[in-house]
């Protein structure tokens, strides 16, 4: 379909000040559980969002109807919206659409490596292959390998009633492997790409069976704080969550933020360099964000020293600084702007061993799971370690370990960080449960000198 065309088409229906933002996706996954297919789902759909300004306030409409008549209809469900809200209430902060994303052709965004045209083929023989990749290695060794395989092309295009115009094309992979033990150990790895011939299904399925394959009784720990060493995935929800609770720029502009009256300052580590880079081979890039705004590489902490937070268009004017592109909406999502692009920078360990080397006794994290916010403005999260959590004794990892609930504050962890692993991986959660949004962390691994856990999960 001509993306672009609709988005053109949804915003002439539209009066006054309003943008159209189209999203098509083609995409499939397949889920699989005890070493067997269960489900198996091909989506080819577009969704048209539609955002008017009214003295300031927005109205939102949606459909997956292209018709001319359907798009007419969500753009007067968005104006009325927008009208009963400036009606109602004093003007509202929104700056409007009309410097929007680029006039002319489209073909002018920034151009990034996002795109891989054997994934946007969309062959449902890549996945099977990888599914019999994954059972292939958990069979042997008398487990049962559970997961996700899933890959997609993603279509997106924004018009802007003041002549903006852009788009971008997208494809984004992603697997996931559980091994579980018939002793309810379990074990985990995934990888998420641009093209789905990057994800190495067989060599992601060796690496969750010989966690859930891991011999030896499990140990205990009482709460406490000891040191830890995570790999990639687990350092990637830290940063996720940072993500929401230090660098949204509506939380910062509304001093609610973590970084409230703290840029310029040492808030982590001096080892710790973090940036939004939405151009970086290494993520999944993007051009431009929901409200068309074109994407930019920014600096969020350097050497340690809070930089810069992302905004939108509403949440930089009420800042009273530029958007820098982090819209996940159009008009601006209620709970504020996002980084999508976070990219944490390596450092000189070799490997996770290496970082458990200097370690006499700690934690080893594969990943985190039920991660919740505690309270923002501390970065203090809440959530428990699983699928490879290991007791680190004198340098060496020895045998499982309970899996154990941490609370504590990312800042904190990141202020505590000792080294970094110089390989980076792209991380990613990859479950899409509504319309799909495809973006993860490129981050190390990490040791830190102490994270606070305060009882075993479960």
């Amino acid at each position: 379909m001509n993306a672009l065309g609709v988005a053109e088409r949804a915003v002439s229906a539209a009066r006054g000040d309003a943008l159209a933002h189209v999203a098509h996706e083609r995409s499939l996954m397949l889920r699989f559980a005890d070493n067997r297919p269960t489900q198996a789902t091909a989506i080819d759909d577009v969704t048209v969002e539609l955002a008017v300004v009214r003295e300031g306030h927005v109205g939102r409409a949606s459909t997956n109807d292209s018709t001319q008549e359907a798009l007419a209809e969500c753009a007067r469900r968005a104006e009325a919206a927008a009208e009963a809200a400036a009606a109602t209430s004093p003007p509202g902060p929104h700056p409007g659409f009309a410097t929007t994303a680029a006039r002319g052709d489209p073909a002018a965004a920034r151009r990034h490596r996002g795109h891989d045209a054997a994934t946007a083929a969309l062959d449902p023989a890549t996945g099977g292959a990888a599914l019999r990749a994954a059972f292939a290695a958990a069979e042997p060794a008398g487990l049962s390998a559970h997961g996700i395989w899933s890959a997609a092309e993603e279509v997106r295009a924004v018009a802007t009633s003041a002549g903006g115009l852009a788009l971008d094309r997208t494809t984004d992979a992603f697997m996931k492997v559980i091994c579980i033990a018939p002793d309810g150990r379990s074990g985990y790895a995934s990888r998420t790409a641009v093209a789905a011939g990057q994800l190495e299904p067989e060599w992601l399925a060796e690496r969750a069976a010989a966690k859930a394959a891991a011999g030896g009784e499990a140990a205990e720990l009482a709460p406490g704080e000891y040191p830890v060493v995570m790999e990639p995935n687990a350092v990637g929800w830290l940063l996720d969550l940072l993500g929401i609770t230090a660098f949204n720029g509506l939380a910062h502009a509304e001093e609610r933020g973590a970084l409230t009256g703290r840029l310029g300052d040492l808030v982590a580590a001096p080892s710790i360099n973090l940036a939004d880079s939405p151009r970086s081979p290494a993520t999944l890039p993007r051009a431009f964000d929901a409200e068309g705004t074109p994407k930019r590489p920014l600096p969020l902490i350097q050497d340690g020293v809070a930089r810069a937070v992302v905004h939108d268009r509403r949440s930089a004017a009420l800042a009273r600084t530029a958007p820098t592109g982090h819209a996940t909406a159009p008009g601006g999502d209620p709970l504020g702007p996002h980084p999508v692009n976070l990219v944490l920078a390596g450092g000189g360990a070799g490997d996770v061993d290496e970082l458990c080397a200097p370690v006499e006794r700690g934690v080893y994290v594969t990943r985190l799971w039920y991660a919740n916010v505690v309270r923002p403005k501390e970065t203090l999260i809440t959530a428990v370690t699983r699928d490879g959590t290991f007791l680190i004794e004198d340098g060496r990892v020895t045998r499982p370990l309970r899996d154990l609930r941490l609370t504590d504050s990312v800042l904190g962890i990141l202020g505590r960080v000792e080294a970094l692993t110089g390989a980076q991986e792209l991380t990613s959660d990859g479950e899409f449960y509504g319309r799909r949004f495809a973006y993860g962390v490129v981050c190390p691994g990490l040791r830190a000198t102490a994270m606070r856990f305060t009882g075993a999960a479960g």
